[in-house]
């Protein structure tokens, strides 16, 4: 079967490899659509926040359809359309996709308890966006009771951080838009977003100030995994504001006030993927 194989950093190729044989417990997946993740270039260029091993198969935003079950499997058959969860193994241990190859293959395994059925309702293109919206949901849910009276920040308009602004307005909260691209910006109101500000304008800190009425956000989700905006998160959060970092850096650095972390009293939480969700 085709597979496409990081060999090692900045090499990738698509190779001929052999099927995978399943265990008792493991199901055996026909790949449909797999999504690209910022993630992935970062383990292209070499370096993830989890040590990676070379070969390897990328590929965790993905849906597909069950081709064999293991003896094991009670709750799979072959024709099921199933997505697979990203964060894995005892305590978070195991990536799918980095320290575990993942569906850039015309098939591959995975343990059963991973695996959900997908409605039919929805295609395989969008099950494959099911595991980006589900680390939204996670940054929503670890917000500590998300809920119509909080005004929520979402920084960074890119696929997670847009994802992030669905997640927050469908439990009603208000939510703001931060991110300097403008085309990025003008998709917030269409996934529920009150407005959109851009961070590099003169008069963005009055304009926090206005749409905030000078208290700060009570939850800001920092979903750009830039090192200036996660910093920038902490200035925008209000007294007692629930922070979460879902944005991904990996090694950089950026200066922070980190005082307003205890002077706001900020309540911290950083959040990898959406395990136990």
């Amino acid at each position: 079967m085709r597979a496409l194989v990081f060999e090692a950093p900045e090499r990738a190729v698509v190779a001929d490899v052999d099927k995978p044989e399943i265990g008792p417990d493991e199901v055996l997946v026909r790949s449909h659509a797999v999504g690209i993740c910022h993630s992935d270039f970062e383990l292209y260029a070499g370096h993830y926040i989890i040590p990676v091993e070379y070969p390897i198969i990328p590929g965790h935003e993905w849906s597909g359809e069950v081709a064999e079950t293991g003896r094991e499997v009670k709750h799979l058959k072959p024709g099921d359309r199933v997505v697979g969860e990203c964060v894995v193994g005892p305590g978070g241990r195991d990536h799918f996709g980095f320290s575990i190859s993942g569906a850039n293959a015309e098939y591959f395994r995975a343990r059963a308890e991973w695996l959900h059925v997908l409605p039919d309702e929805l295609s395989y293109t969008g099950g494959a966006l099911v595991e980006p919206f589900s680390v939204a949901y996670s940054a929503t849910h670890h917000a500590e009771g998300l809920d119509p009276s909080d005004h929520v920040a979402v920084v960074g308009g890119g696929p997670i951080g847009l994802l992030c602004v669905a997640a927050a307005a469908a439990h009603n909260a208000r939510v703001t838009l931060v991110e300097p691209q403008a085309s990025r910006r003008a998709k917030g109101p269409e996934l529920g977003a009150r407005q959109g500000l851009d961070p590099t304008a003169e008069d963005f800190e009055d304009a926090v100030a206005e749409v905030t009425q000078g208290r700060g956000f009570d939850v800001v989700i920092e979903a750009a995994g830039v090192p200036a905006a996660m910093a920038s998160a902490l200035e925008l959060a209000g007294d007692e504001a629930r922070v979460s970092f879902v944005g991904i850096d990996v090694g950089s650095y950026d200066a922070a006030k980190l005082g307003l972390v205890q002077s706001e009293a900020l309540r911290i939480r950083g959040i990898i993927g959406s395990p136990g969700l």
